[in-house]
């Protein structure tokens, strides 16, 4: 399952996150299925995450660990760089496998080439991809629903922007569109034509590249972790009970951890379905379907982005799963086996859950070929009396 399209890919990350007050709007059909169109570590700037609603500033020590929870809405990334101005072929692969589970209830979608697959709907100049992990809970049928709909949801349905002028305020009403298709699609699953039990759930990571723009937008516990120059960052949250800010905004909301579960019952604190723990529609609830933003400018020094569930976060760390698709991209520059590598190492690893993994390779392979192609060659050079010497004494023995 190896595919392609376009991209855009530097270094110093300086991350803010600003929230912003969400508003709901609501209308509802599609398929959907993987496409495949024709055709040494440095040290990162520690990104500070501040949310002006809740008044937290918190500081990452590198993306190795989890990152630590906000109630932000809409989040901007800045990044400090001579230049942006880097453009590459995408390709991607993916994995995902049943684990120790009785049945497999993850779901993805990987589209390289968005303005293939969408047509005549597809009115940007920029190239596009799009990529998404639904990971069920409580029965297949909620992840399973929401990806064979997603292209209605995320694009058909969509008020998407329709300028060709990528600026800050494209990019917010980009957001805007992606909020209300997630809280469309959590409606979606509470009504009866959609035939999923209010008992049914699933988490969602979405990653929408337009040119060298990176979104990425979460509710849930899938993580998505942006390779650059061999350092992990972490781009989404974790939205779990042992968050301390989502503890605090579900408690606030009347909702209640205990064991480690909200409302001792659901192991996250963002989704789409499980209406049964969800208030009446427009009704603020500790379960939400609300997402949280992260907004990249990727650059030359962005090697590949890998979105996972929390299947494979559970037992391996952000640098881990880095350096090993790092590794193996520079033996074959095949995601897809990169993807299928992840998956397998989380199994040695004991993973309890089902596993899904997608790689997303923003650098060509020319430039990781010449990588390795940048290792010093050692010449071992020898006078003519040496070597003279050298034949008399093998002569000799």
């Amino acid at each position: 399952m190896v595919a392609e399209a376009e991209v855009i890919c530097q270094q110093n990350l300086a991350v803010q996150y600003l929230c912003v007050p969400s508003s709901t709007t609501a209308k509802l059909e599609a398929d959907f299925f993987d496409v495949k169109p024709e055709g040494a570590d440095t040290p990162v700037k520690t990104p500070i995450f501040r949310s002006s609603e809740s008044a937290v500033s918190i500081e990452l020590s590198r993306s190795e660990s989890a990152l630590s929870c906000s109630t932000s809405i809409r989040t901007t990334t800045v990044f400090n760089t001579p230049s942006s101005k880097f453009s590459s072929k995408i390709h991607s692969g993916s994995h995902t496998d049943i684990g120790p589970r009785s049945s497999n209830e993850d779901q993805h979608i990987r589209i390289d080439d968005l303005s293939t697959h969408l047509g005549a709907l597809y009115s940007w100049s920029q190239p596009s991809s799009f990529y998404a992990v639904f990971d069920g809970h409580g029965g297949p049928e909620a992840a399973a629903y929401v990806k064979n709909n997603a292209m209605r949801f995320f694009f058909e349905d969509a008020e998407l922007p329709q300028t060709n002028d990528v600026d800050e305020n494209f990019l917010q009403n980009l957001e805007s569109s992606h909020r209300r298709s997630f809280l469309l699609a959590d409606r979606a699953l509470a009504d009866e034509q959609s035939s999923v039990d209010s008992c049914c759930g699933t988490t969602a990571l979405t990653a929408l590249v337009l040119g060298n723009h990176l979104l990425i937008a979460n509710a849930g516990d899938c993580r998505a972790v942006l390779c650059r120059k061999g350092d992990a960052i972490q781009l989404s949250q974790d939205h779990r009970p042992s968050c301390p800010v989502e503890r605090k905004r579900v408690e606030d909301l009347g909702g209640t951890i205990e064991y480690g579960y909200l409302n001792g019952d659901l192991a996250v604190t963002r989704a789409l379905g499980d209406w049964y723990m969800k208030l009446p529609f427009g009704s603020a609830s500790p379960l939400t379907a609300e997402p949280e933003f992260q907004r990249t400018l990727l650059t030359e020094d962005d090697e590949f982005l890998i979105l996972g569930c929390d299947g494979i976060w559970d037992v391996l760390s952000n640098q881990e799963a880095v350096r090993l698709v790092r590794r193996e991209l520079r033996h074959h520059n095949d995601p897809q086996r990169c993807a299928m590598e992840l998956v397998n190492l989380a199994l040695r690893r004991d993973t309890s859950d089902n596993l899904t993994a997608i790689v997303i390779c923003f650098s060509s392979p020319e430039r990781q070929d010449s990588v390795a192609s940048q290792r010093p060659r050692l010449r071992f050079c020898m006078s003519e009396e040496a070597r003279n010497k050298l034949r008399s004494l093998l002569e000799a023995n």
